[in-house]
């Protein structure tokens, strides 16, 4: 539901056409409907009914066509190969859809897989890091390389360069260590600032980390960013928790 994946909703139903077959084909209303836009029925639902403080999205910027279950097989081909949604809950949120494209062998992760940043992590819209890396998993689960982990399935990110399998392989296993590292922080009764101190992503700082500005051990003039390392820190050590309290 984020903007940075809807907010261009509008437009692009406007510059499209809505496939349909059947009586109601090549009629007047038929073409003014524009682009279908799909996505996961949570996705629907934030969008018309934001919560307090928030703003419904634009008519014309909702999803007019979704999916309740695990996945969807569209009706029919486009640009003849068949093309799947794949319901992927709680990773990057509650309605992360991931679209596998069968025939031309492509992969759009959406937010589950970025190669620019640590995941993006919604906790308060049901993201958690166990999720993020279930829906890494399914990629490779998905994904054919070519020779030795390389070229095969195309992965596209939902910030980035289009990636392999072996990308996601290197991006999962990042994410793992990382997530077991504040695991055993969190078991061992740490607080989150604590936790934080400990700098349990530093190695991986100078790939993917965006300094909080101000931080302790920055650099002069560092400048925070929308998803600062601070905050994905956080969102892991909220969702394990959560977990730990969860299972005892």
């Amino acid at each position: 539901m984020h903007a940075d994946h809807t907010g261009g909703n509008e437009r692009l139903r406007g510059a499209g056409r809505t496939f349909t077959g059947g009586n109601v084909a090549g009629t007047i209303a038929d073409a003014a409907e524009g682009a279908a836009i799909l996505a996961h029925e949570k996705v629907l639902n934030r969008m018309s009914e934001p919560g307090p403080g928030g703003q419904p999205a634009p008519f014309g910027a909702l999803p007019t066509d979704t999916y309740y279950t695990d996945g969807m097989k569209l009706s029919h081909f486009f640009n003849g190969e068949g093309v799947q949604l794949l319901h992927q809950p709680a990773a990057h949120s509650d309605g992360d859809t991931i679209v596998f494209f069968r025939g031309s062998d492509v992969i759009s992760a959406g937010d589950v897989f970025l190669t620019t940043t640590y995941p993006v992590i919604d906790v308060e819209r049901g993201g958690t890091i166990n999720g993020v890396i279930d829906g890494l998993n399914r990629i490779l689960d998905l994904a054919i390389p070519e020779f030795r982990t390389e070229g095969g399935t195309l992965v596209i990110p939902g910030h980035g360069r289009i990636s392999d399998s072996a990308d996601v392989a290197y991006y999962r296993d990042m994410v793992t260590i990382v997530r077991d590292r504040i695991q055993a922080m969190v078991e061992k009764g740490m607080t989150l600032e604590q936790v934080k101190a400990a700098r349990p992503t530093a190695d991986y700082d100078p790939r993917y980390g965006t300094p909080s500005r101000g931080r302790d051990g920055d650099p002069a003039g560092a400048t925070s960013g929308p998803w600062t390392t601070d905050m994905f820190i956080e969102a892991v050590y909220r969702t394990v928790t959560t977990r730990a309290t969860t299972s005892s």
